[in-house]
């Protein structure tokens, strides 16, 4: 199997798949911003400090964010912010391909990878709530074989899996209770 391509936001050490914690996230903020504006410069889309600010705090941690955690933060910078603002900046970013909307958790996430194609997979941690954005052609390739094979059209092919990242398979286990035998 080919290994899945990783995020380029951040290409210092501990910033793979799932980045270290510690790492200088401070990178993949600025990356995503630089990427936005170079993106919005190619399709005339205009990203307004609105929007800006709402990827940035999409983009303040590898965890998914619901709309109205976004919308919390954005009130300590902007109190009057409603709702529809934050949903028509994030249906603004979704459209661009600058963040994903998870599914499964109804939270977004920043795209590791704007401007391609969006079939990818999202590995997220059920202990720390982090996810990782991968792109394993292998996968893809299967999952479109078998959905052929069924004779269905895939629409969305993003596949969504839980598990732990490594820093929480490194944590060690809690003591569990030895059973009894009586």
């Amino acid at each position: 199997m080919k290994s899945a391509a990783i995020s380029r936001k951040c290409k210092k050490p501990g910033c793979g798949v799932f980045p270290e914690r510690g790492h200088n996230h401070g990178v993949c903020v600025s990356s995503a911003i630089s990427d936005a504006e170079n993106l919005c410069l190619q399709t005339g889309a205009r990203l307004t400090p609105l929007r800006r600010t709402v990827l940035k705090l999409v983009w303040q941690g590898h965890k998914p964010l619901g709309a109205y955690d976004i919308l919390q933060d954005l009130r300590k910078i902007r109190p009057g912010a409603e709702p529809p603002t934050v949903y028509r900046a994030l249906e603004f970013l979704l459209s661009l391909g600058l963040i994903h909307r998870i599914e499964r958790l109804n939270a977004y996430v920043g795209c590791a990878h704007p401007g391609e194609t969006h079939e990818g997979q999202f590995l997220i941690c059920r202990s720390c709530g982090r996810a990782a954005e991968l792109h394993d052609a292998s996968i893809n390739k299967a999952l479109v074989n078998s959905a052929v094979g069924a004779g269905f059209t895939l629409e969305n092919p993003m596949v969504e899996v839980e598990g732990l990242c490594p820093s929480c398979t490194k944590q060690p286990k809690k003591n569990k209770s030895k059973a009894v035998n009586g």
